[in-house]
């Protein structure tokens, strides 16, 4: 492996502990529109993906566009409250990231989430300015499609060798293969290792502290500590 330089994160269910709101939020939107609720378990398999693509995989005979955007609407709504208060970070998330900033890495984000809805939780966290670049499924093509990791690749110039995708969804970690840059999968979040293997990620961390360790290992590492 080339020597990295760009350290990529999904957001929800990687950064920060948002997958029981994101669950809630989906069985609310249900609820209020009239369709049957989801498991919680088809919830999770859907995390990473844009909404109006997570829609069609959770609900694929509908055939009501209207209905669609009503569902979407309510769940950004309903999610919009429930988040007013932030998600907390994974513990360990947040020292971890001031140290590879401090240590030279770009940091970026690749996420299934909304433009909108990505600022307003980097600005509840105070951090509009902390990533060298995000990029959101509304304003480039949804994960598995590598496009959004092309376009953080390109803004970073960096080659894909010089880049990692970390991740807690298939869909992250597809995204990554496709773009040829190496995955790695966190057990904690939507997916568990076993549904992650397939995707064939290069490390599995069940804690973000495992992530330092494994940089700190890497050949030319920009951290201390190896």
């Amino acid at each position: 492996m080339s020597r990295l330089k760009v350290l990529i994160f999904d957001w929800d269910g990687t950064l920060v502990d948002s997958i029981m709101r994101i669950i809630e939020a989906m069985h609310v939107a249900a609820d209020t529109c009239g369709v049957p609720r989801c498991t919680d378990d088809a919830v999770r398999a859907i995390i990473g993906l844009a909404m109006p693509q997570a829609y069609d995989v959770l609900y694929p005979d509908a055939d009501d566009a209207e209905l669609k955007q009503r569902f979407i609407r309510t769940y950004s709504d309903t999610y919009i409250r429930l988040e007013e208060q932030p998600s907390e970070f994974y513990p360990g998330v947040m020292d971890a990231l001031d140290d590879y900033r401090s240590a030279g890495y770009q940091l970026a984000v690749a996420t299934g989430k909304s433009r909108r809805g990505l600022h307003r939780v980097l600005s509840g966290h105070k951090m509009l300015d902390y990533f060298d670049i995000t990029r959101c499924a509304d304003e480039t093509r949804s994960k598995p499609d590598p496009l959004m990791l092309h376009e953080i690749l390109k803004h970073c110039a960096a080659t894909p060798e010089q880049a990692i995708m970390v991740g807690d969804s298939p869909f992250d970690l597809r995204m990554a293969n496709n773009a040829n840059v190496p995955g790695i999968a966190v057990s904690y979040g939507a997916q568990p290792l076993s549904v992650l293997h397939k995707e064939q990620p290069i490390l599995a961390i069940d804690h973000f502290s495992e992530l330092t360790a494994w940089l700190q290992q890497q050949p030319n590492t920009l951290l201390t500590g190896a």
